[in-house]
């Protein structure tokens, strides 16, 4: 009998826990759970004789996929990866998936939020301004971008998105302007929503140069990763553009700078929660156990991001 792990030290919701289990005990294979770990050792001891494994933003470096004697599969459930060490995961001979598309829309809802919230101050009582009529440009047109888009839409702003991996008609045929470069997508607005992955390209390409194209008002927000950003260039865009204001999901590191500094200028969620809605957590959970089963049943590799 197969044994699936759920190893999470952020743990899914109850409700996904059970139905997760549901599409494993379907497919007559074993459930096993691990939540709220505090010691790598735990993981590592956790992971040795099982054959899949689902994780959430947990860390399989080379250690734990060593450690994985027996694994053929690790689904991250989620869109981004870069916590999975995908050369690892090859060299063990590990199929490493993702689940796209299954917390879009609770990330895009958060983004949208975010700039309602700093457009009124964060609700402070005084007078604040409106998304209708606003610039809104999406780098990276992907699942999120997309419903940033259908939502972004029904407030009325004009949108704009750069993706050199997404035809143009794609854009177009959802209401969206499609531009050239991410220059023209930031000199065109006032809103910037960052979509991108973290890979070696992306990291640390969202500093000044770019950022100091954009128009007066200019809002980044930022429901991607903090390693796409230049820390360095968005210190410099604070102290240079008094007009420049940053949303992100995630506190970069030179948050107590910007703190001191800049006050009502930005606002950083807590922890990472662009996908943390029951909905959203359902969906990543029991996708990642489907993709597993058919995995293992009609060897489908669809998601496969190490290919």
């Amino acid at each position: 009998m197969k044994k699936i792990l759920v190893a999470t030290e952020k743990p899914f919701a109850p409700a996904a826990v059970a139905k997760i289990k549901e599409v494993v005990d379907g497919a007559g294979y074993e459930f096993l759970l691990l939540e709220k770990y505090t010691d790598q050792a735990e993981l590592l001891k956790a992971v040795a004789d099982v054959d899949a494994m689902i994780i959430r933003s947990d860390k399989a470096n080379k250690d734990v996929l060593d450690a994985a004697k027996n694994l053929k599969i690790i689904v991250r459930a989620g869109a981004g990866y870069d916590n999975i060490d995908l050369a690892a995961a090859t060299d063990n001979g590990v199929v490493a998936m993702n689940t796209p598309g299954q917390n879009s829309n609770a990330v895009a809802e958060l983004a949208i939020g975010m700039m309602v919230f700093l457009a009124r101050g964060k609700f402070n009582g005084k007078s604040g301004t409106e998304l209708r009529g606003k610039s809104l440009g999406i780098h990276a047109y992907g699942n999120v971008g997309k419903y940033v888009a259908d939502i972004a839409k029904g407030f009325g702003m004009e949108i704009f998105a750069y993706d050199p991996f997404i035809d143009s008609k794609v854009m177009t045929d959802n209401g969206v302007v499609p531009v050239n470069s991410p220059e023209e997508l930031y000199e065109s607005c006032q809103y910037i929503s960052l979509h991108i992955p973290a890979t070696e390209k992306t990291k640390k390409s969202i500093g000044f140069e770019i950022l100091n194209k954009m128009p007066k008002n200019a809002v980044l927000v930022n429901t991607a990763r903090k390693e796409v950003i230049d820390e360095e260039g968005l210190l410099k865009m604070f102290a240079d553009r008094d007009d420049f204001k940053y949303i992100s999901d995630i506190a970069p590191e030179c948050a107590a700078e910007i703190e001191e500094k800049y006050p009502g200028r930005f606002f950083f969620t807590p922890k990472k929660m662009g996908a943390q809605t029951s909905e959203a957590n359902i969906n990543a959970g029991i996708a990642s156990a489907r993709q597993i089963v058919n995995f293992f049943e009609k060897g489908d590799t669809t998601f496969q991001v190490n290919k």
